[in-house]
């Protein structure tokens, strides 16, 4: 039986404009990424062709856009440039079975220490980042642009409260395609980029010896391309999951995406991940929300290249710059940076947020800031949580027992400042350290511990742990006394 998305018009004409789109929009950007690559066009267009049909059919994340990508390409950009296109090509194929391997052992459930904040840091950081890669497409143009832009964004704007039933930026696109050819207005357009492929690409292996030395020499490009790949891949997936209030499989996405990367090295492209501006488009946008919008993306795109390339050809830059423009201004979290939400967020989350979006823009690489911006918060969270834990004493009575009770997280932020909390030579003979208020996570409280109860048992003092629970108590039996030299 079909499920209901296929029984219903309405759905497909929404994933059907929503593919067509996204395939006009992709063309300029496998171009540029292609280039910065150091590729023929074709690479990358290919490359996005074979991505969008393959993660449609293997990923997990529903109408999620995979292409071409910047990251991917500043990364295999030194070996194509060094060794040429063939080594490129079994880098692609060697990091696509590394993101395989990886999605195998769990590398996503990693995605669980990433916090709100880097959340909302790469979702800002990105759309500053599209933002910026449209900046270059308005330099040094004819002054036409600047009006053809302005009519761009207004079609984009009113457009809606028309009708939804075709999408905006289709809409424009057609419509500032249409005058610019019919008035004949000298403006950049999207055929100056690059040609376009005539053809179907074809299968084949790629030309390098298959030696040890030919996997020495990719692998490390191919691991960092498939890291690079994941993360931007993963991110993307777990923001369309809050977008549309949908669960994915990131497991299933990881593999999918070192699947996709290997048929398209087999066909000849530069690999690719993720596509956070071109999903945003898809789902946001164009309100897609099935894989059939993805799989018409990368279709249309050959489809658009190959049979209508001389149309698309006279698409002027400016249309489709006017799309990546307002796809910025709705992927950024206005609602991060107002001065409200800015007065009730602690001091750490927005400098979380700060550090992600200065590192992805400084570097360019979504993956830096992801990874700068989780270390950042785990820094200021084992800071935070060191300062809850905390040692308070009583002396019975009769002056023979003090009782040291310690309440909180013991860690090593924590256990360092442990082993200066309790008075070794004005305690009375027997100490006891009450643990029934925390928990030992790490083997250095351990080693605090047995610190402790040598500098007490050097003045003849004996030392009783009370109130360890199961688990605090299975790793202090584990480790005690085993941390120190004998």
């Amino acid at each position: 039986m079909k499920p209901d998305w296929l029984r219903d018009p309405r759905v497909w004409r929404t994933e059907v404009l929503g593919g067509l789109v996204v395939a006009l929009a992709l063309i300029p950007e496998a171009i540029s990424f292609s280039i910065i690559a150091g590729v023929d066009p074709a690479i990358g267009l290919f490359a996005s062709f074979t991505m969008a049909v393959v993660i449609s059919v293997v990923g997990g994340r529903r109408a999620m856009i995979s292409a071409a990508t910047g990251a991917v390409a500043l990364v295999i950009a030194p070996l194509n440039r060094e060794h040429g296109l063939g080594y490129l090509i079994a880098a692609v194929i060697l990091a696509g079975a590394f993101q395989i391997v990886l999605g195998a052992l769990g590398v996503a459930k990693l995605l669980r220490f990433v916090p709100r904040s880097v959340m909302v840091g790469f979702v800002n950081s990105l759309a500053i980042l599209v933002f910026m890669a449209q900046i270059k497409e308005l330099r040094d143009v004819p002054w036409a642009v600047w009006p053809l832009l302005a009519a761009g964004l207004a079609l984009m704007v009113f457009f809606p409260r028309v009708t939804t039933a075709v999408p905006a930026p289709l809409v424009s696109i057609a419509i500032l395609t249409a005058v610019t050819v019919a008035a004949g207005i000298a403006v950049p357009t999207v055929g100056d980029k690059g040609a376009l492929p005539s053809a179907l690409p074809v299968p084949g292996l790629p030309d390098v010896p298959y030696t040890l030395d030919t996997l020495t020499l990719i692998a490390p490009y191919a691991l960092a391309m498939a890291l690079v790949g994941l993360m931007e891949s993963l991110m993307t997936a777990k923001l369309v999951d809050e977008i549309t209030d949908t669960r994915s499989s990131k497991t299933r996405e990881s593999i999918g995406q070192g699947i996709a990367n290997i048929v398209t090295g087999f066909f000849g492209g530069m690999g690719g991940c993720a596509m956070i501006g071109q999903t945003m488009i898809n789902v946001k946008v164009s309100g897609a929300r099935t894989r059939l919008s993805t799989f018409l993306s990368g279709a249309f795109l050959m489809v658009l290249c190959i049979v209508f390339g001389p149309v698309v050809s006279d698409i002027p830059m400016a249309a489709l710059v006017a799309v990546m423009v307002m796809v910025c201004f709705a992927t950024f979290d206005w609602h991060s940076v107002a001065p409200k939400t800015l007065r009730r967020l602690p001091a750490g989350e927005i400098a979380v947020m700060v550090i992600t979006v200065v590192c992805v823009v400084a570097t360019h690489n979504l993956a830096v800031g992801v990874v700068c911006g989780s270390v950042t918060a785990m820094v200021i969270f084992a800071r935070r949580v060191a300062h809850l834990a905390d040692v308070t004493a009583v002396i019975d009575p009769d002056g023979t027992t003090v009782v040291y009770r310690v309440t909180g997280a013991l860690f090593f932020a924590s256990s360092n400042d442990l082993v200066g909390r309790f008075a070794y030579a004005t305690d009375p003979g027997r100490v006891v350290i009450d643990l029934s208020a925390a928990h030992i996570w790490d083997a250095s409280s351990v080693a605090a511990l047995d610190a402790i109860e040598t500098r007490y048992a050097q003045r003849g003092k004996t030392v009783e742990i009370i109130g360890l629970n199961a688990p605090s108590a299975a790793l202090h039996e584990k480790l005690s006394g085993e941390l120190t030299p004998g």
